[in-house]
């Protein structure tokens, strides 16, 4: 897609677009890379991943007791590779949606918290599941 294609279906986009309905679960003990699986990443600096963070409210309720959020933030510290252009105190973030197994969600579900089951229930709302 050129640039401006890709400018103009962004600009057509309706604002605050719920994410986590579109954002499709990698399965229980998937094997292999993750490169177009459904997942987020946002590097800068700590003020700009906590706003871009900000943005995505929603996204935390796959953090429940059917998925989890694999979530990594770190500093970037040039030791991987070099970054020359990197913010002061530059991280990186990375989000991905993962099926929980069997135990893991019967463990969560068994020591869930008030926390927990609002989560599974908002996330069930975003999925479009009835839960009763």
């Amino acid at each position: 897609m050129k640039k401006s294609e890709a400018l103009r279906r962004w600009r057509g986009l309706e604002a605050g677009l719920p994410i986590l309905p579109h954002m499709t679960p990698i399965p229980y003990k998937a094997k292999g890379t993750t490169y177009g699986a459904c997942g987020i990443r946002i590097d800068g600096n700590p003020a700009f991943v906590d706003a871009v963070l900000s943005r995505l409210q929603d996204v935390l309720a796959g953090e429940n007791q059917v998925t989890r959020l694999g979530l990594n933030r770190r500093e970037v510290n040039g030791d991987f590779k070099p970054c020359y252009n990197r913010d002061k105190g530059a991280e990186c973030c990375y989000i991905r949606l993962h099926v929980r197994g069997r135990q893991s969600a019967s463990m969560t579900t068994w020591g869930s918290t008030p926390e927990q089951r609002e989560a599974t229930g908002a996330y069930a709302e975003a999925m479009g599941i009835a839960t009763e």
